[in-house]
């Protein structure tokens, strides 16, 4: 399988990554046209999902266009199994310096997890293509912006409690892009299957970015 095709352009036009945590395959098919139709184009499938493996290989080869990545990516052990399933980009969150390492000499994008001034640049340091802040809403785009003032040359992805009401701020405040899980994939509309919905708040999401 084929983990070399991350569009960095397509990200870099919807720079959001979508994390789908605890989704069928079913409600992923259900899901993913009209999450393309509204621009997005990164999806992250957490490796505590169930079944996350078959999913990455599924959406990796019924969705050519998209960025299809692994989340929750915490060993080597883990990181084997995403890019075996086709994985296109890793996302951790913590540093576990084996699994980044890896990542950058076999070029696939990594976002380690830091929190602290001193993991984020040691994440970066390693050669991570950004630095996601997890939980990122518990100091909120003030502390973000803290860290920017010295580490002015690391790429943030703020994740953790980023909504349409607050993604505005963190670009505003420098961020080169966001994690989004349950806001972004809203289980109740889902559930409910109205496409019209779902297509009328991805579309809301990306105005506001």
């Amino acid at each position: 399988m084929s983990n070399s095709t991350f569009s960095w352009e397509q990200f870099n036009q919807t720079p959001v990554v979508g994390i789908l945590r605890g989704f069928s395959m079913e409600q992923i098919r259900e899901i993913m046209p009209v999450y393309i139709e509204s621009g997005f184009f990164t999806i992250e499938i957490t490796m505590n999902s169930p079944n996350a493996e078959a999913s990455i290989h599924q959406l990796a080869k019924e969705y050519p266009n998209l960025n299809v990545g692994a989340g929750t990516v915490c060993n080597m052990d883990d990181l084997k199994k995403a890019l075996d399933a086709g994985a296109q980009f890793i996302v951790t969150p913590v540093i576990d310096e084996a699994v980044i390492t890896h990542c950058v000499k076999t070029g696939i994008p990594v976002f380690p997890g830091g929190y602290t001034p001193t993991e984020i640049h040691k994440a970066w340091s390693l050669g991570a293509n950004a630095v996601k802040i997890f939980p990122a809403t518990q100091l909120g785009t003030k502390y973000i912006k803290d860290i920017l003032g010295p580490l002015n040359t690391i790429k943030l992805l703020p994740t953790g409690g980023v909504s349409k009401d607050n993604i505005s701020d963190f670009f505003n405040v420098g961020c080169v892009g966001v994690g989004m899980g349950g806001s972004l994939f809203d289980k109740n509309i889902i559930l409910s299957g109205d496409k019209v919905a779902l297509k009328a708040h991805f579309d809301a999401i990306k105005q506001a970015i």
